[in-house]
């Protein structure tokens, strides 16, 4: 396995922590464990290995610094996949309901007590550990003590009728007003006058791991087109709001969200691949740390991150948060993000019901210049300034 121990920054060790439910939880952490405990949740397709540039200075500060590999991704493992390093290598035809925001948040849970822990001062999640971290402190406001949202607003529990399959969805088995869970955004940009696809349904289907897995021009290739065409590094990120949830505003978003029919994501990105130029200037992402991600990848495949978006597109994640439609988040909140970062306003309306009326204790929206989506990784002093802003 690839020896990630001589990556990390100073201040920051691996452990695995066994039997934390049924996972055995790989984590980055930074800080003593006396005190204060920060739980950082990473998203897709990220690693622990995200948060490593906030990490050391965080613990410097006085908390004790923990982000964990999450279910599905790195170097965590269900723990009678003990051994297996392969272990996130799925079949498309796995049930995929352990992913779903209700049992990756009791994920979190559990990793607190195992830690030794009985609250934490602070969860933070960024992409897809924003809505992770979001429904930890809805859920468990005893426990998790104040949220940090970033890059993906999470706006509460859908109103929706949901007739909801656990295992081998056809995706299409939610009605309601978010584009992800609703049949009918997804034949609207089919049947606009040049077809598209919205990524999460992308990510849902059969051949999206294969697809990244073995990109022809190879993994780490993609991932660096990935990432850079979701940063501030692409000029074309020039974010605003749009006019609302139809086809024709959701067309205006870049091709990494809603992409053009007929088109899998590796050749989505290759079109906005950057120069030998532009990777020489990349601050932010070293050939390096770019090797962490590639390898970790190469092991494991994609599918154990991608089966959370199946449990979106599928009505899982509506139908399992139901009974707390209406409820809101009552502990502190903040949300942050990068000024070229579309994840702000990929689905029209969800930033202002987050500031309006989904929190109740709502510290602002700070959006940090010269960063993308990958903002911690981007412009890591301004998300520590504000950090430290909110945490003391």
């Amino acid at each position: 396995m690839f020896d990630l121990a001589g990556r990390l920054p100073t201040g920051i060790s691996a452990v695995t922590l066994a039997d934390v439910g049924d996972l055995d939880v790989h984590c980055l952490v930074a800080g003593q464990p006396s005190k204060p405990l920060l739980l950082l949740l990473h998203g897709f397709p990220e690693l622990s290995f995200s948060w490593r540039k906030v990490m050391p200075a965080l613990a410097e500060q006085g908390f004790y610094v923990v982000a964990p590999d999450q279910r599905g991704y790195g170097r965590t493992r269900a723990a009678h996949d003990r051994g297996r390093e392969d272990c996130w290598a799925v079949d498309f035809t796995a049930d995929f309901s352990s992913s779903s925001l209700c049992r990756m948040a009791g994920d979190a849970r559990n990793l607190v007590a195992a830690l030794g822990y009985k609250e934490v001062h602070a969860v933070i999640g960024h992409d897809f550990g924003s809505p992770v971290a979001g429904v930890c402190a809805l859920l468990r406001p005893d426990i998790f003590k104040s949220v940090v949202l970033m890059s993906s607003p999470f706006a509460g529990v859908p109103d929706v009728q949901v007739r909801s399959h656990r295992s081998r969805s056809d995706c299409s088995q939610a009605i309601g007003k978010s584009a992800v869970a609703s049949m009918n955004i997804p034949k609207a940009l089919l049947e606009l006058e040049q077809p598209r696809v919205h990524y999460q349904w992308y990510y849902s289907n059969e051949t999206a791991n294969s697809d990244m897995w073995n990109a022809a021009d190879g993994l780490k290739s993609f991932l660096r087109n990935y990432y850079h065409y979701k940063s501030a590094d692409w000029p074309g990120n020039s974010i605003f709001p749009l006019d609302g949830m139809n086809a024709s505003q959701l067309a205006r978003l870049p091709t990494y969200y809603v992409m053009e029919a007929g088109r899998d994501m590796v050749e989505t990105v290759a079109e906005y691949a950057p120069t030998a130029q532009q990777i020489k200037r990349c601050q932010w992402l070293g050939n390096e740390e770019l090797d962490v991600y590639a390898a970790e990848y190469q092991r494991t495949g994609f599918q154990g991150g991608l089966q959370s978006y199946r449990c979106n597109t599928s009505g899982l994640n509506a139908a399992d948060l139901q009974i707390y439609r209406g409820k809101t988040i009552d502990v502190p909140s903040l949300f942050l993000a990068g000024c070229h970062d579309w994840g702000v306003y990929q689905f029209p309306g969800d930033i202002e019901t987050l500031q309006s009326s989904f929190t109740t204790d709502f510290r602002g929206k700070y959006l940090i210049e010269g960063a993308g989506h990958w903002v911690q990784q981007e412009q890591p002093e301004a998300v520590l300034n504000r950090l430290l802003c909110f945490l003391q």
